[in-house]
């Protein structure tokens, strides 16, 4: 059901109900409407607007209460054609920048880290932030260091700061000129293009390389080993995905009950579902709103899931929180929307 096959009076009822249950956590009744909003009508009617509402499956009516609260359409109508997001307030604004741009500049991990703390503590949700695919990332620059007689560690500069670090094997103990001028070779070569790209051309690109007898030794390892030297897994579902701070999230009353609890540990405990979950989201763009039975996971239940794409060149990921669905959508949609703009300004 779309706005326009809900009359006025139903919208701004439905409206209002959401409202209430959001700030109080309460079942809204028609006497509490009245008092709190301008509905123009008596509680009475009131009254037969929310029965109406609740017969369309907007409202449900709990056992031990005469009040309504909103259901996961409810919410879903009130974010696609009832509410309107503000714009976000300078308090808000500079708390987030101040928290982003703590220390300095940092490698991605650490902006992340420090944008989903924020969002916790400005939401009171569970932030979020999904970390990049390496593959999109670009290479800045390498480094060989030797690290025994038969073995090198390879170290990579990625955009954005990140650093990971491979091992390769050799035979037998190469000087300090021999890696030297592979290591100059190969970052003219490579610096500037992306982790997939290389894997796919690094044959080619080192293809007619002048070296010495060693240095061609050891730039053979890097064309027959290409692929996988170049293939990170240390950028895991697990270790990409960043989280706040659950407490936020601990004084809520949906979160009394320990069987809610277990399912949100559950799901933060289980890093490869949340990833799977988040870089869904990435492939879509923009805002992403899924509300309860909206997810496909049981694990998501009850809660509200937001985020907004990051993009600055070949880097992007998703940021957002983690609630209940009962949240002040306004506000956690502006703050997710303004926060995915600085992360993506600062990683530009």
């Amino acid at each position: 059901m779309t706005r326009s096959e809900l009359s006025d009076r139903e919208r701004k009822v439905l409206e209002a109900v959401i409202r209430s249950y959001v700030e109080t956590a309460e079942p809204a009744g028609s006497r509490a409407l009245t008092r709190r909003f301008r509905l123009g009508v008596s509680p009475a009617t009131i009254r037969n607007t929310m029965a109406d509402l609740e017969e369309k499956g907007f409202l449900s009516h709990p056992h031990t209460s005469a009040g309504r609260v909103p259901t996961d359409k409810a919410y879903r109508t009130y974010v696609d054609a009832l509410m309107h997001v503000p714009e976000l307030a300078v308090a808000d604004h500079e708390r987030l920048l101040g928290d982003i741009m703590a220390g300095g500049g940092s490698a991605i991990e650490v902006i992340l880290r420090r944008t989903a703390q924020s969002l916790g503590v400005l939401t009171q949700e569970l932030g979020v932030a999904l970390g990049p695919r390496l593959d999109a990332i670009v290479l800045q620059r390498l480094e060989l260091v030797r690290v025994s007689s038969e073995k090198l560690l390879l170290v990579l500069t990625l955009q954005g700061g990140t650093v990971r670090t491979v091992f390769i094997e050799v035979r037998g103990e190469m000087a300090d000129t021999v890696l030297a001028e592979v290591q100059m070779v190969l970052n003219e070569r490579l610096a500037g293009m992306s982790l997939s790209d290389i894997r796919l051309q690094l044959g080619i690109r080192l293809r007619d390389v002048q070296t010495t007898a060693e240095g061609g030794d050891l730039l053979n390892i890097f064309v027959q080993e290409g692929s996988a030297l170049f293939d990170l897994p240390a950028s895991s579902a697990e270790e990409s995905v960043v989280l706040g701070q659950a407490s936020v999230l601990a004084d809520k009353p949906e979160f009394a009950s320990g069987d809610a609890m277990r399912k949100l540990i559950a799901l933060t405990d289980r890093g490869t579902q949340l990833a799977t979950l988040l870089r869904q989201r990435a492939s879509t763009g923009g805002m992403s709103i899924t509300i309860g039975a909206e997810h496909d996971n049981a694990l998501l239940g009850g809660l509200t899931v937001v985020t907004a794409e990051y993009r600055a060149g070949a880097l992007s990921g998703v940021i957002g929180v983690i609630g209940p669905t009962r949240m002040p959508y306004e506000k956690v949609i502006a703050v997710v929307r303004h926060a995915s703009q600085l992360v993506a300004d600062v990683l530009a």
